[in-house]
């Protein structure tokens, strides 16, 4: 072979390896933009629900069809919304709102303004406590269509977790003129309970429950908050008849387990209180759970085991907050600001509690938060901005009046102290109980 020949073949091959290399880039980029997210097989009692064969038969449909044609957005966003469900179902919300994430963000690639698109985005920005982003979502989404009652209830919950509470009524009343239904009236008996309005709350939540199907998850989650506020007017009967049936309509359902829980520790049967709350946790990833378990720990006097559970939380939400997996992480200032509370470290919950106030100044939630650690750190006129914020709705919840009283009782208002603590009496809630016993000692002074 001569040196012309020699060229023409090393040419040749220099070619073939290039298009060979091009070729596995471009297979492993088409990897990464088609990459499919498998369901987790559930465990514990969550994989013995009945729901879970059909959720699985479903997913694997789905996914066989966004294999097959990766340009099916009906299927794209099928699987989106099952993610989503799944990641309610489970607690692990990082994963499936990162995998729903993902479907959605190809179908708004291509088409900008599909509506289901935008309301599953707005869906996980709000699960990802992103509150400003998931209301500008939901507010572009209502403009593509202003009939449809779902839109107006992503509206509704992200001007409520930005405080704009009187945004979120006006378009709470325009949901419920499009479809009465559990999600109207569910979120009509917050609003009531926000404004201090605690009967009409009930009664708002008791026709969310008739409106949905019993054994439901949507149902049972409006049945479980109906005994949650029976728990804060002190019904405790009610709180746990209404636990009680949500068990029997969805055998397992950790919010119900939890419920029970709750009643466990109003009456003392601490062992019971823990065993629940352990079952609850082991059921489904939600931090309150732990949060308390802990509490009860602490009463107990099991301070290793609260320490242990407090520190487990902190990295869970930490990890949280640090995932940037999907393109969004999730918020959790407010979440630790509690934890360091718990751990008996004011000033660094403090730190975390103006962090989630500087998102979203206005709701009062997050207001108690700051007025709270402020509180705690020794810092009793520095809450007092902060507590009128949390107080311009005319709340009754009783933590809230409770912090409130020690705080207006320690700046020298001490009549203003009385009112709240006996209003709190009034129905003898069940909230947590260290802070009761704080309570009324301080009223027992006044």
């Amino acid at each position: 072979m001569n040196k012309k020949s020699t060229y023409i073949v090393l040419v040749l091959f220099f070619l073939v390896a290039t298009a060979f290399v091009v070729a596995r880039y471009k297979m492993r980029s088409d990897d990464s933009a088609t990459k499919i997210y498998p369901l987790k097989e559930r465990k514990g009692a969550l994989a013995q629900s009945a729901d879970w064969k059909a959720t699985k038969e479903k997913s694997d449909k789905l996914i066989r069809i966004v294999r097959l044609k990766p340009d099916d957005k009906k299927s794209a966003l099928a699987l989106a919304s099952l993610y989503i469900q799944e990641g309610r179902n489970t607690g692990d919300h990082v994963y499936y709102n990162e995998a729903a994430l993902k479907y959605v963000n190809d179908v708004l690639t291509v088409e900008p303004e599909n509506f289901e698109a935008l309301i599953l985005k707005s869906l996980v920005e709000l699960s990802q406590h992103h509150f400003v982003e998931g209301l500008q979502t939901a507010e572009k989404a209502k403009v593509i269509n202003p009939y449809n009652s779902y839109v107006y209830g992503l509206v509704v919950d992200g001007n409520v977790e930005m405080g704009n509470y009187s945004a979120a009524i006006e378009n709470l009343e325009k949901m419920v003129s499009i479809r009465p239904d559990l999600r109207s009236y569910s979120r009509i008996s917050y609003m009531r309970e926000i404004h201090g309005q605690m009967s009409s709350a009930i009664d708002a939540m008791k026709m969310a429950v008739d409106a949905g199907f019993p054994g439901e998850e949507g149902t049972e989650w409006a049945r479980v908050h109906l005994g949650l506020l029976y728990e804060e007017t002190g019904d405790l009967k009610s709180a746990e008849m209404n636990y009680i049936i949500a068990l029997q309509e969805r055998p397992d359902y950790p919010y119900a387990v939890a419920g029970m829980a709750n009643i466990a520790v109003a009456k003392k049967d601490y062992n019971k209180a823990i065993e629940q709350y352990k079952k609850a946790d082991a059921l489904t990833a939600d931090y309150s759970f732990k949060e308390k378990l802990a509490q009860v720990y602490l009463l107990t006097g099991q301070q290793a085991k609260a320490k242990e559970m407090l520190e487990t939380i902190r990295k869970e939400l930490n990890n949280a907050a640090s995932e940037e997996k999907g393109g969004i992480n999730h918020h959790t200032d407010k979440e630790l600001a509690f934890i360091y509370l718990m751990e008996d470290n004011p000033s660094e919950a403090l730190k975390h509690a103006i962090a989630e106030y500087n998102r979203r100044p206005d709701n009062i939630e997050v207001a108690e938060m700051v007025a709270w650690a402020h509180f705690r750190n020794g810092e009793a006129q520095k809450a007092l901005p902060f507590l009128h914020i949390a107080l311009k709705t005319g709340s009754k919840n009783p933590t809230l009046l409770s912090h409130a009283a020690m705080i207006f009782a320690q700046v020298g208002d001490k009549a203003k102290a009385k009112v709240m603590l006996e209003e709190v009496g009034k129905t003898d809630p069940n909230i947590e109980p260290g802070l009761k016993k704080e309570g009324q000692a301080l009223l027992s002074k006044l």
